[in-house]
């Protein structure tokens, strides 16, 4: 897969993908990150790239010319098929599902802006799709930039070392994951839980199951009133929400399975 990416700090991205799985990704050549510098494009002797906003108000927006010039530039080095995806705070949530979606294309342009933005008519002319990654304010692009980078890289096939993490991950089927435990079997007092000793795999993914749906029920319950449940899952939230009602003392993260 080929993105890239157009920005004032090309540098900052380049020091980020050397790091963990996506660097790793990059080196065994699943996926390629490209910059295109903005500054190159702007001509006159200060190169400038901002100025200020029509109608007045605070801050600066970016100049229509050397933008349109940057992305054309990075667009003839993309493949067919290539979405150009502004990262703002006005676009769409940027989920999961939406990462799977981008990790099947054959390439990706990403727009880090800066300032006030892009002039509008940038947007209309040029941009496919507005993303955000947060309703809070950043001071540039290039964080969001990465974010969707990292996401996508480690769906690509071959860049986890199990291929069953991108499975069974937090927000994979709509769920967060379950509780996490590794040696020493009893830490300041506080033992695993007695089912992930027990070698049974049945019980386990039982367990794991019940913890998954109660954590993110507690936690985020949009996520199941937007992606449902499946039979079995739904059935685990029912008994959990019924034992809560009916008086039982039950905690997130404590499953009648827990107890087996």
């Amino acid at each position: 897969m080929q993105i890239e990416v157009v920005t004032l700090f090309p540098q900052m991205l380049r020091e980020a993908l050397t790091f963990g799985i996506l660097g790793r990704a990059i080196e065994r050549g699943l996926i390629t990150v490209g910059t295109e510098d903005l500054r190159s494009h702007a001509h006159d002797a200060h190169r400038t790239v901002d100025d200020r906003p029509y109608g007045g108000g605070p801050g600066m927006v970016l100049k229509p010319e050397p933008m349109a010039a940057a992305i054309r530039a990075a667009r003839a080095r993309m493949p067919h098929g290539s979405p150009c995806v502004y990262l703002s705070a006005q676009g769409e949530p940027f989920e999961q599902q939406r990462a799977r979606a981008f990790a099947q294309l054959p390439g990706l342009l990403l727009i880090a802006g800066r300032y006030e933005g892009l002039d509008e008519r940038i947007v209309a002319r040029e941009v496919d799709l507005e993303l955000s990654i947060g309703d809070y304010v950043l001071s540039g692009g290039e964080l969001p930039a990465l974010v969707v980078i990292d996401a996508v890289a480690r769906l690509l096939p071959g860049a986890l070392g199990d291929e069953r993490s991108a499975v069974e991950e937090s927000f994979a089927e709509g769920l967060l994951e379950w509780p996490q435990y590794t040696r020493p079997e009893v830490f300041e007092g506080i033992g695993v839980p007695p089912v992930l000793l027990s070698g049974n795999h049945a019980d386990v993914r039982r367990w794991r199951q019940e913890q998954s749906v109660v954590r993110t029920w507690v936690r985020r319950p949009d996520l199941i009133i937007e992606h449902g449940l499946a039979p079995e899952a739904s059935r685990v939230l029912n008994e959990f929400l019924a034992a809560r009602a009916g008086g039982e003392h039950v905690r997130e993260g404590e499953c009648h399975e827990q107890d087996r």
